[in-house]
């Protein structure tokens, strides 16, 4: 009778436990990535970001919205630079628990919400950072601190996100802490240059290839 009763329960507390998950995410609008692709920085461009970012959304009920990844891409080839800022929509945007993670653009290149608390998975879970085993606080953007694309020939986004072994990105500190000069280690989206492109290069500055993910509609 005990193993009967055990194995109705446990079917459905995972029942349970999934339907939460997906009820949380009805409302996400913003979440970081729980993984990376496993090729590093290399996510066969812009596209197959977004394309991560979607699929991750998806697991979790929250595939209806179109989901954009927080990168940006400089001019190559005679296409034109693409500014993270202008990939995400309009806002707002809020994590998988409801908490607001910024009002507008210009709020979350701002005085935003962003934090190691707020800054969660699409599961609604934290990531850890600075302090914890393993640091996974890079988070790849390739960006300025106002959203936008860098200028020059430096290649500061591994390729346009193709490139998955020699190269670097800027990268961000969701927790907002990190060594250095105060603004740029408390900096979500601009922090310092990975140590490589590759998923073995990446952790030796603090990543994982995980990046910000927002619904754009």
């Amino acid at each position: 009778m005990k193993r009967t009763l055990f194995g109705l329960i446990v079917p459905f507390l995972a029942t349970v436990a999934v339907d939460t998950v997906h009820a949380q995410a009805s409302d996400m609008t913003f979440f970081i990535t729980s993984v990376g692709n496993g090729k590093g920085a290399d996510f066969g461009g812009l596209k197959g970001a977004d394309a991560h970012c979607q699929l991750l959304a998806a697991a979790v009920g929250a595939g209806s919205r179109t989901w954009r990844a927080y990168l940006s891409t400089s001019a190559s080839g005679g296409s034109a630079a693409v500014n993270a800022r202008d990939r995400i929509g309009a806002g707002p945007w809020q994590n998988a628990k409801g908490e607001v993670i910024a009002k507008n653009v210009e709020e979350l290149h701002g005085k935003n919400n962003l934090t190691k608390q707020t800054a969660l998975t699409e599961k609604g879970e934290i990531v850890s950072g600075r302090g914890d085993t393993p640091n996974n606080h890079d988070i790849l953007t390739g960006t300025q601190p106002d959203g936008t694309a860098f200028a020059g020939t430096e290649d500061r986004t591994c390729g346009n996100w193709t490139k998955g072994g020699d190269g670097a990105a800027m990268v961000g500190h969701h927790d907002r802490i990190g060594l250095g000069a105060p603004e740029s280690a408390q900096s979500w989206n601009s922090s310092h240059m990975s140590a490589g492109c590759s998923a073995e290069a990446l952790p030796k500055t603090g990543g994982a290839g995980l990046l910000y993910c927002f619904a754009a509609k």
